[in-house]
């Protein structure tokens, strides 16, 4: 079965085509970091008019890489949420489009069990479960439980801002662009994790829920009270010592708080395995620290390469196999949702189309 994946969730306009739900055959994507780096973050309006010009283009490309016609797809499958509404009603009406020219199954594909699917995707061996399975990203920082592959049970989310949004605002606020993730991480390598104290948020109901948005206002206030200038157009940030102190100390209680939580949730569920997805995956110091806690655990750490932690069509691809697999189809009536949640209010499968 040859399908055809459209992910058009936030400000990667993305293609792919997978064989069977396990071979890539093509996984375009392209990026908007240029439109939004003035910004600092993505503008929702200038995210959805971009997509509009590159959806087409993007999709000829996937098709034209696994050397395909359009009339060799067997189904389309589509984020349909979460996401910002514009970016995904691109997306989602393009797909609707195909599928109803063509003929062929819709399915629609949360994003979030995207992410997860990439690391079955590429996983050469088979993940042992039940498992917990860390979602990371610049607009989700969730955890779950997975009984067996393909179920999913919400067990802790962001009660704010996700890992990667802090990124993104804490590295604005120092004039290192955007995104900032990769710019922080690379800095964090050359400061001292110990130059600032952050603490982690504690709640007093118990919850293993995430917190980001303290986090960021205590490194705003750091800044202020050195305090850290932000870069200057002709600075070299690696020569900033109090830039990658700075960077260093953040990323340490971000990973911190990523790590505890997710060990917890381990021991309490008695996972046999830790799967970790979304764009944030792809920092360093992240991979390090779980591999260090699967170790610490004697279960494995499993993440996706680093070009498939980012946002892609070939994942959604992966994800709408299963989908098809068990009968879950979309019709045409079938809109955008920006708030789509896997595995929410005691459902363990990703959110009916």
């Amino acid at each position: 079965m040859l399908l055809l994946g459209i992910e058009s969730s936030c400000d990667e306009t993305s293609a792919a085509v997978v064989e069977d739900g396990r071979r890539i055959l093509s996984n375009v994507v392209a990026s908007q970091d240029e439109v939004h780096a003035p910004f600092g973050g993505v503008v929702p309006e200038l995210a959805s008019r971009q997509h509009l010009k590159k959806i087409g283009p993007v999709v000829d490309r996937a098709l034209k890489d696994a050397s395909l016609r359009l009339s060799d797809i067997d189904a389309v499958a589509v984020t349909q949420g979460p996401g910002l509404i514009g970016s995904l009603l691109v997306g989602v009406s393009f797909a609707k489009s195909i599928a109803y020219a063509r003929g062929v199954p819709l399915v629609a594909v949360d994003h979030l069990e995207g992410h997860i699917r990439a690391v079955y995707l590429e996983s050469g061996e088979p993940i042992p479960h039940p498992a917990i399975s860390l979602v990371v990203s610049g607009g989700h920082t969730s955890l779950f439980l997975m009984e067996e592959e393909a179920t999913y049970e919400l067990i802790a989310k962001t009660r704010d801002d996700a890992a990667g949004e802090a990124y993104d605002k804490v590295a604005k606020r120092l004039g290192l662009g955007y995104p900032g993730g990769p710019v922080l991480d690379r800095l964090a390598r050359l400061g001292d994790p110990q130059a600032f104290e952050f603490s982690l948020p504690k709640f007093s109901d118990g919850s293993e829920d995430f917190s980001f948005s303290g986090l960021k206002s205590a490194v705003l206030r750091a800044i202020h009270e050195r305090p850290v200038p932000p870069l200057d157009n002709s600075e070299d940030p690696e020569t900033r010592r109090d830039l990658c102190d700075l960077a260093a100390s953040f990323q340490r209680t971000v990973v911190k708080s990523l790590t505890t939580r997710t060990e917890s949730a381990v021991k309490r569920q008695h996972a046999r395995a830790i799967l970790v997805s979304g764009g944030v995956a792809a920092n360093r110091e992240l991979r390090e620290s779980f591999e260090t806690l699967g170790r610490k655990l004697s279960i494995p750490a499993i993440f996706p390469s680093v070009k498939m932690s980012t946002d892609n069509a070939a994942m959604i691809a992966a994800a709408g196999y299963l989908k098809i697999q068990r009968n879950e189809l979309s019709d045409l009536g079938l809109n955008a949702d920006v708030e789509l949640r896997l595995g929410e209010a005691g459902e363990r499968r990703a959110g009916r189309p």
